[in-house]
C-alpha cells in the first residue's frame, strides 16, 4: 500500500509571512537605530532627564519612523499596525522597567536592614539612636494579619452572598446591587477610613482600634469579591444548572452539589484577588489606628501597628535607622503580596 509523504516547506521550512527581504530589514533597523541615536543626542545635549526623554522625544519620533517604514514597506495599510505595534512595545517596556526599578529598590534597601529577628520582634525600647541589631516588625505583620484576616471573614461570605444574589435569583433589587457594587470599586481608600471614623469615632462610639480598621478595608474588598465572583459564576455552563433541576434538585442543593464545586476555584481566586487589593492600604488605616510599639493580639481592643502604618511612620521619622526599618518593613510587605499572587497563580491554573 502507497504511503503520502507531504510535501517539504519551502524556504527551509520557514513561514511565508517571516520572510523578508535584505531591503525590508535594513529599513527595520534604521526605523528602530534612528530615533534612539537622536534622543540619545538631544537628552546629552539638553540634560533632559531619562522618562521625559523616553515620553516626549523618543515615542513621537518613533511612531514617525515607524510611519515611514510601514509606508515604504507595506504602503499605506501599515501604518496603523505599526503605531499599534510601537505603543504595546513601549508601553511594555516602560512598565517593565519602573517596576523592575521599583522591585530593585526595595530589595536592595530592605535586604541591607533586614535579618531573621526582625520578623518576630517588636520595636519596645526602639529609639532613634537603637541598632538595628535590636527591634523588628513582628507585632506589624502580626497585627497585619488580625486586621485583614477579620476584615476577610467578614467580606468574603458577604461579597459571595451578594454574587450569588446577582447571578442565581432573579429578584428586583439586582440593578441597584449590581449599580453600588460597581461604584463601590472606584471608591478612594481615604474616604472609607473617614466614613469608618465619622461613624464610630467622631460620635464617641469607639477609640481607635484594629477593628475598625477592617471595617473599612471590609469596604474596600467588598466590590473586589462581588464583582469576580460574580463572573466566575456566569462561567459556569447553564447545562448544569438545567440539569440539576430537571433531576429534581431544588436551586439551594443545585446550587452548593454542582455549581459552587465548579466555581470554587475562581471563587477562591477572587477572595486572594481581594486580599491583595487591601494587604498594602495605608490611609484607612493611618484614621482608624494608632502605631503601637508592643504586640498586641486583640484588634477589638487598643492600638495595633500594621506593616502600612509601621512603613509609614519611620519613613516620616527622619533618622537612618528608620528609613532602613521602613525599608525592611516594605520588603515584607512585598514578599506577603508576591506569595498571595504565586497563591492565585498556582489556584488559577488547577483544572
Amino acid at each position: 500500500m502507497a504511503t503520502l509523504e507531504s510535501l517539504p516547506r519551502p524556504n527551509g521550512g520557514v513561514t511565508p509571512w517571516k520572510v523578508r527581504s535584505r531591503s525590508v530589514s535594513i529599513i527595520i533597523v534604521l526605523a528602530s537605530a534612528i530615533p534612539a541615536a537622536i534622543t540619545f543626542g538631544i537628552q546629552k545635549a539638553l540634560q533632559v532627564p531619562g522618562p521625559i526623554a523616553l515620553l516626549l522625544i523618543f515615542l513621537p519620533i518613533q511612531l514617525v519612523s515607524s510611519w515611514i517604514a510601514a509606508a515604504a514597506t507595506r504602503g499605506r495599510r501599515g501604518i496603523a499596525d505599526a503605531s499599534l505595534n510601537v505603543v504595546v512595545l513601549f508601553a511594555t517596556t516602560f512598565v517593565s522597567i519602573m517596576l523592575g526599578s521599583v522591585l530593585y529598590s526595595v530589595i536592595n534597601w530592605g535586604l541591607k536592614a533586614i535579618s531573621p529577628h526582625f520578623i518576630y520582634q517588636n520595636n519596645v525600647y526602639v529609639t532613634t539612636t537603637t541598632s538595628l541589631d535590636y527591634g523588628g516588625a513582628g507585632h506589624a505583620l502580626l497585627g497585619s494579619f488580625l486586621v485583614v484576616g477579620l476584615a476577610t471573614v467578614v467580606a468574603v461570605p458577604l461579597g459571595i452572598a451578594v454574587a450569588v444574589y446577582l447571578t442565581e435569583t432573579r429578584g428586583r433589587f439586582r440593578s441597584p446591587v449590581r449599580f453600588f457594587a460597581q461604584a463601590m470599586s472606584g471608591l478612594p481608600s481615604i474616604v472609607s477610613g473617614l466614613f469608618i471614623y465619622a461613624v464610630f469615632m467622631a460620635s464617641g462610639i469607639s477609640r481607635p482600634a484594629g477593628w475598625l480598621a477592617s471595617a473599612a478595608l471590609v469596604l474596600l474588598m467588598l466590590p473586589t469579591i462581588i464583582r469576580m465572583s460574580e463572573e466566575v459564576l456566569k462561567l459556569v455552563p447553564g447545562d448544569l444548572r438545567s440539569a440539576a433541576l430537571a433531576l429534581g434538585a431544588p436551586q439551594r442543593r443545585a446550587f452548593f452539589l454542582v455549581i459552587f464545586p465548579a466555581a470554587k476555584t475562581g471563587l477562591i481566586t477572587a477572595i486572594l484577588l481581594g486580599l491583595a487589593r487591601v494587604v498594602g492600604e495605608t490611609a484607612p488605616l493611618l484614621v482608624t489606628t494608632r502605631v503601637n510599639a508592643n504586640t498586641n493580639v486583640n484588634p477589638f481592643s487598643g492600638d495595633i501597628s500594621t506593616l502600612p502604618t509601621y512603613i509609614f511612620s519611620y519613613l516620616t521619622a527622619g533618622f537612618d535607622t528608620g528609613n532602613a526599618r521602613a525599608w525592611a518593613a516594605a520588603l515584607m510587605l512585598l514578599s506577603v503580596v508576591a506569595m498571595i499572587f504565586a497563591a492565585t497563580r498556582m489556584l488559577s491554573n488547577q483544572k
